[in-house]
């Protein structure tokens, strides 16, 4: 008798061999795209969302999807002020606990508010139509990266100076996660999947002291009634991986900056399921229906058919086109066509973007400070790598301008070939990559820029 899609997941997620790759196509505002309305018009209506889900799992045939991909739903609830846009989801655009404003100043975080109710008019609608065989994921904003949403930069400065103050809002957090968790189970969701992106640029010593505790806080609540769980981090969180997989979760989530058979290894020794890790803009964003088949044979040959769970590493470009997205389920669901794509295609011609030049950099009148993201108002790392260089324009004694480079474009993949970078968010002083996938305090990126302009004679 074949196993439901759920089924396949479930056997999956519990690091049990399946009897074929277990598929999460991570579908957010991409059901927007699907049903041709902008992201922002999407986001906000309970009839659009289910029509787009339903799109999705037509097309895609996933074993499970999310109700919805959006990172600043808590946020929201609780001051945070949201800039809207066509293609991708909100960004935070004010913090409500800088300088000094406490938690009790916060407003009240109740289930009425915000986006939820349209949240529960979706789950209402698409869980009894397809819940008995896809699975349905409850995204929760991680704790640290609410935590970011709220006191913006000076987060990481607490960590710095003032640990008791940075934990007091780790622990409220926490609660706020613990209650959207609830949310969601009660919904009828049956996997919450922690999604804290910010952690990925910390360094294991502060994820340690910091987040893993909150976290298993969390994951130990979700479990006590029966859901499975996810730590789901983007970003290059290579140096954190080990201590990610000491959380008390069921999977570990990621994206293609960490290599698939180093997150197998280390998961699997902690006896954990792994997610991932399709290339999201290379690949399924730009690429062509051949190579997206391709790198999800690259995933299932190195991911294995035991506690594996194909997926992108994040949320799905809006614009991602839905054949390369078919491409990737019939690998997934027709092992014969796996096996004669592995001997008939070949990757299409790769792209050398010689026609993308960089400046001339020595010569410029100024410090040039580029970030290379995905795309800082998608990410929230991108964001928070972006403001913290421009706010350090004004600590700086030389002239500094600063770019963003998204590789969601051509243009941004040829700056990230041109100047060797291997991890987003990156940034770079005058084409030299200086923070790789860590966020410097605007203290640090100050000095960095100041010791690189002496150096080159720029005054």
């Amino acid at each position: 008798m074949e196993q439901k899609p759920q089924e396949v997941l479930f056997k999956a997620l519990k690091g049990q061999e399946t009897e074929r790759p277990a598929w999460v196509p991570f579908v957010g505002v991409h059901g927007g795209y699907l049903i041709d309305i902008p992201a922002r018009e999407y986001l906000l209506s309970s009839e659009r969302i289910v029509s787009g889900i339903q799109k999705a799992i037509e097309y895609y045939q996933p074993d499970g999807i999310p109700l919805m991909f959006d990172l600043q739903i808590e946020a929201e609830i609780l001051g945070c002020g949201l800039q809207w846009y066509d293609d991708v989801p909100p960004a935070v655009s004010s913090h409500p606990l800088i300088g000094e404003k406490t938690i009790e100043d916060l407003p009240e975080f109740r289930y009425e508010k915000g986006r939820l109710p349209l949240l529960k008019k979706v789950a209402e609608k698409i869980i009894p139509q397809y819940g008995e065989q896809i699975a349905f994921y409850g995204l929760v904003t991680g704790p640290f990266t609410l935590s970011a949403h709220l006191r913006g930069s000076d987060l990481f400065t607490d960590m710095l100076i003032d640990d008791k103050k940075a934990h007091t809002l780790m622990r409220y957090s926490t609660t706020i996660a613990r209650k959207m968790a609830d949310f969601y189970l009660d919904l009828g969701c049956s996997l919450i999947a922690l999604v804290d992106p910010m952690t990925s640029q910390i360094s294991p010593q502060h994820f340690s002291e910091f987040v893993k505790d909150y976290l298993d806080d969390v994951f130990r609540s979700i479990r006590n009634r029966g859901g499975y769980t996810s730590l789901f981090v983007c970003g290059d969180a290579t140096k954190n991986l080990d201590i990610m997989c000491q959380t008390n979760c069921h999977q570990v989530s990621i994206d293609e900056n960490i290599p698939l058979d180093l997150a197998c290894k280390v998961a699997r020794s902690y006896g954990k399921s792994v997610g991932g890790n399709l290339k999201l803009t290379t690949v399924l964003l730009l690429g062509k229906p051949a190579d997206a088949m391709l790198d999800a044979i690259r995933c299932i040959d190195s991911g294995g058919t035991q506690g594996f769970v194909l997926s992108p590493g994040c949320d799905l470009p809006y614009h991602t086109p839905p054949a390369n997205l078919e491409a990737v389920a019939e690998m997934v669901h027709n092992a014969y066509k796996r096996q004669v794509a592995r001997m008939t295609l070949k990757p299409s011609v790769e792209d050398t973007y010689e026609d993308i030049p960089l400046p001339d950099y020595p010569s410029l009148p100024y410090v040039l400070v580029e970030c290379i993201t995905l795309d800082s108002t998608a990410c929230a790392p991108c964001l928070f790598t972006v403001d913290t260089a421009i706010k350090v324009k004004e600590l700086c004694s030389v002239p500094v301008e600063v770019r963003e480079h998204k590789i969601k474009s051509r243009e941004g993949l040829g700056y990230m070939k041109h100047l060797k970078i291997n991890s987003i968010p990156t940034i770079c002083i005058d084409g030299i990559p200086a923070f790789q996938s860590a966020l410097p305090d605007p203290p640090t990126l100050a000095k960095a820029i100041e010791e690189h302009a002496k150096k080159m004679g720029k005054k």
